[in-house]
């Protein structure tokens, strides 16, 4: 059996191991996008980013762990679009309706928050992947705290975020299947719905 550093392509002179990971989480992106996020495997990813699979360990504990670190990107776009749509420079009426919308479209176009909802462990863990998917959900769930004028200080606003949030995730669910359609709803009707019960 050859040598294990026979197996890894060796990083490239002067690229960082955070370029290298950005580069596989590229890659994982387009695999994701080309095969559906529940059936990326390591082997696709590697090839795509040009590195021999066993390379792939040295960023990544696994396929779970990668999936949980294509989440928490999307997860950071999120709270950023969220932001963006619900900000200062929008009426503070229409601010949740802004940031859920964004959120909408986003959930909508990816599968990588139900990828990663299939891969987290039931009770809490310590892997830095999970910590880093928590950590941005935390952020997202802030953003579309502060666009809907919910301060978190409370427990029943954060209560009325998570409940936001989970009919978003819902929604776009329903909305991507086509079976929200099928039920004879728009989008936006349900959304105006959301804003009429929870916006501030």
């Amino acid at each position: 059996m050859g040598d294990i550093r026979t197996l890894r392509k060796p990083r490239p002179l002067g690229v960082s191991k955070a370029a290298s990971r950005s580069s596989i989480l590229d890659a994982a992106r387009r695999v994701a996008a080309r095969d559906g996020a529940r059936d990326l495997s390591l082997r696709a990813v590697a090839a795509e980013a040009g590195f021999a699979p066993a390379a792939l360990y040295g960023y990544f504990r696994g396929k779970d762990d990668l999936l949980l670190a294509l989440a928490a990107d999307d997860l950071s776009g999120l709270a950023r679009a969220m932001r963006d749509a619900g900000g200062a420079s929008v009426a503070p009426s229409g601010r949740l309706a802004g940031a859920a919308s964004a959120a909408l479209a986003l959930l909508g176009d990816t599968e990588t928050f139900a990828a990663a909802s299939a891969v987290l462990p039931r009770t809490g863990g310590s892997g830095d992947a999970e910590r880093l998917f928590n950590g941005r959900m935390i952020a997202a769930l802030r953003a579309l705290s502060e666009a809907g004028g919910l301060p978190s200080e409370s427990r029943e606003n954060q209560c009325d975020v998570v409940l936001v949030a989970a009919a978003l995730s819902g929604l776009a669910m329903l909305a991507r299947s086509g079976r929200l359609a099928a039920l004879g709803f728009s989008p936006d009707e349900i959304l105006a719905r959301l804003d009429s019960h929870f916006a501030s």
